[in-house]
């Protein structure tokens, strides 16, 4: 039998080599540190170890019935190996130990599991080095089954290489976790910061609904008291009325009496005044005394039946008090149902909040436990141009979105200030008035020097702007307000649709001395065609909207659009009419005479306030017309068509006034 030969050489070899298959490429990098820090003592041990390993270049025979761990041999039970060793085991003693071989193994995997530095992030790598390691030799051992071990060994190398890779490619989605969590909990906030100004708006509006409805069963209390106090004296009145009644038809009744008995007793004093028979006498005034009951007694049938009749101018003023009185409590009763609803409605809506804050409060329990950590924005104090007393500066009341934005534009100023030009955005509808431009833009650098100058330039424009009459911008907002309500009126069914013949008739009777075609224009902007009918009908409310950027409506835009037009025709008839040059100086008798010309509808107060404007003087100090100091105030005539610009000028009557009929 051969003297074993020494497998030193092999198996320090394999220690340090990586066997991988043609075109897949192992990425080691994990493994550099902790190699380097386990080669130097790896190596000496390794040479004199491995020597061990093998005993004259065979495996000791090892037996699976003997006592530890048992080692499989994963052979066919038919073949002629395995009958062998199936004989030879039965040969080998019962107390066989293990081989030392395993045990050689087993001793150093144990030993470089406890050399190594678990603490670090790359543990799990490190701790499948020795284990590795000790699949090399196995490889180098086995000689006849080194290419199947090394193919198996491979494509375990390359499923860690694609899992690693996988590892890495989800690694960004923790920064984007963390940016989807911030922007959650900035939505969150802001929904409950409107749930609760919403609460409070509601809680506001349900108390002013309360106070309404206790005011209101006041006055419903009140009136309530009114007609039972009326009740009560008209019960007054009525009694009154009875005794009256009564006492009336005694006293007539006793003044019948005494008439009875004075004629009696004149007639028996002077039977001879009427020169008749006196039985005769006695007979008709028995007769007339009958006649006279009878009638009594119908005029007392009469009295008892419509003695409880009041007078009728008296019954209709109390029937008016009664319906009146009946119109305003089912006024009352019909505010009081329609707070009533609009209570239970304000609870129903107070109670969809309460369930909404209630939903809103779990998502964010839920998002707030699976949410990540928050950056520690305070790297960012030693990148950003300043240091951390300039990072602190602007990250004071931000939140990590707006941080962000800090951030790319620190990042971002250095880039800027590299470009010469900058591409031009276009003339898109997205794209702000300002910044609208298609070509390049030279990037002209201003210093501070140039924008503090640019921003003063831009100040002064303003306040010339701003000394302008706000009575303008006033007016044309009551134009507009009044026009809406003109077109609400029109609106019958109360629907917010006006035919297109309404809002014809509309705008002539709002401004009736606007020019036909210039209605015709505004018909136009508020969606009339050619191809229209009077019929179509048009909803008068979008034509006063404003959208995002607070741009009016086509509409609203047309009407100041002419408006301004009108002023400027205005100001050129008045320049007409005065027959001078722009540099020539004017009197205010001038003016005032021109202007009544051109707009005899003028009352006294709107032209002293056009010639206060003009001349820059107070209405107080203006003289009267054909004062002898009237002529000493003159201006030239391009300053007073400005002054008269800058405030509310407009037409108070046509040019002529038609003559009486």
């Amino acid at each position: 039998m051969a003297s074993p030969k020494p497998r030193c050489s092999s198996f320090a070899t394999t220690s340090r080599t990586h066997i991988q298959p043609s075109g897949v490429t192992v990425d080691d990098s994990y493994l550099t540190e902790a190699k380097s820090s386990q080669n130097r003592k790896f190596s000496q041990r390794q040479k004199t170890l491995s020597c061990q390993f093998s005993i004259g270049g065979h495996l000791s025979p090892w037996p699976t019935y003997t006592s530890g761990q048992t080692i499989l041999h994963n052979r066919k039970p038919c073949s002629y190996d395995y009958r062998k060793r199936a004989g030879s085991w039965q040969q080998q003693p019962l107390g066989t130990t293990k081989p030392r071989y395993l045990e050689q193994l087993e001793n150093y995997l144990r030993k470089e599991l406890l050399l190594l530095d678990l603490s670090t992030d790359s543990a799990q790598e490190l701790r499948l080095q020795p284990y590795r390691e000790i699949f090399e030799f196995f490889i180098e051992d086995f000689k006849t089954y080194k290419p199947l071990l090394s193919s198996i060994k491979n494509a375990y190398e390359v499923m860690l290489a694609h899992q690693r890779e996988k590892i890495r490619a989800l690694e960004p989605l923790k920064a984007k976790l963390v940016t989807v969590n911030e922007d959650c909990n900035e939505r969150i906030l802001a929904m409950r910061a409107e749930e609760r100004y919403e609460i409070s708006m509601l809680k506001k509006e349900k108390m002013n609904l309360l106070k309404l409805i206790d005011k209101k069963n006041e006055e419903k209390i009140s009136l309530q008291s009114e007609v039972s106090k009326l009740r009560k004296n008209l019960a007054e009145e009525y009694l009154h009325y009875l005794s009256e009644r009564d006492a009336r038809k005694i006293l007539i009744s006793d003044l019948n009496e005494l008439r009875y008995q004075r004629e009696d007793m004149s007639l028996a004093q002077s039977p001879g005044i009427w020169g008749e028979d006196p039985v005769k006498l006695t007979l008709a005034l028995k007769m007339t005394r009958q006649d006279l009951t009878r009638t009594q007694m119908e005029l007392n049938t009469m009295k008892a039946n419509f003695g409880d009749v009041v007078p009728r101018r008296d019954f209709e003023m109390q029937e008016k008090t009664n319906k009146d009185l009946q119109e305003q409590l089912d006024s009352l009763r019909g505010d009081y149902e329609e707070v009533c609803k609009e209570h239970d409605i304000l609870l129903q809506l107070h109670m969809t909040t309460l369930k909404e804050r209630d939903q809103f409060y779990s998502e964010l329990q839920e998002i707030q436990r699976t949410s990540t950590p928050r950056p520690d924005w305070t790297k960012c104090e030693d990148v950003v141009a300043g240091g951390p007393d300039r990072w602190q500066m602007l990250a004071e009341g931000k939140n990590s979105d707006q941080l962000v934005d800090v951030l790319l534009e620190e990042i971002g100023e250095g880039l800027l200030r590299e470009k010469d030009f900058f591409p031009g955005l276009g003339y898109g509808e997205a794209i702000p008035s300002f910044l609208r431009f298609d070509g390049i833009v030279e990037n002209k650098k201003p210093t501070k020097k140039d924008v503090v100058n640019l921003l003063k330039d831009a100040w002064k424009e303003r306040l010339v702007e701003e000394q302008r009459s706000e009575s303008v911008y006033i007016k044309q907002k009551e134009t507009v307000v009044q026009l809406l309500k003109e077109m609400t009126n029109a609106d019958s069914h109360n629907e917010g649709l006006i035919t297109m013949e309404n809002l014809s008739t509309v705008l002539k009777s709002t401004f009736p001395f606007k020019k036909e075609e210039r209605i015709q224009e505004l018909m136009e902007a508020g969606g009339w065609h050619s191809n229209s009918s009077n019929a179509d009908l048009l909803n008068y409310h979008s034509l006063f909207i404003e959208d995002e950027e607070g741009q009016s409506m086509p509409f609203v835009q047309k009407l100041w659009e002419q408006y301004m037009d009108e002023k400027d025709e205005y100001l050129q008839e008045l320049k007409q009419e005065l027959g001078l040059e722009l540099h020539d100086k004017v009197t205010l008798p001038k003016v005032r005479e021109a202007l009544m010309n051109i707009d005899p509808g003028l009352d006294k107060q709107t032209l002293n306030s056009y010639l206060s404007q003009a001349f820059q003087l107070p209405m107080t100090e203006l003289p009267e017309e054909g004062e002898e100091k009237e002529e000493a105030i003159m201006e030239q005539l391009q300053i007073a068509l400005e002054q008269l610009q800058m405030i509310d000028l407009r037409r108070m009557g046509p040019r002529e006034q038609e003559p009486a009929s």
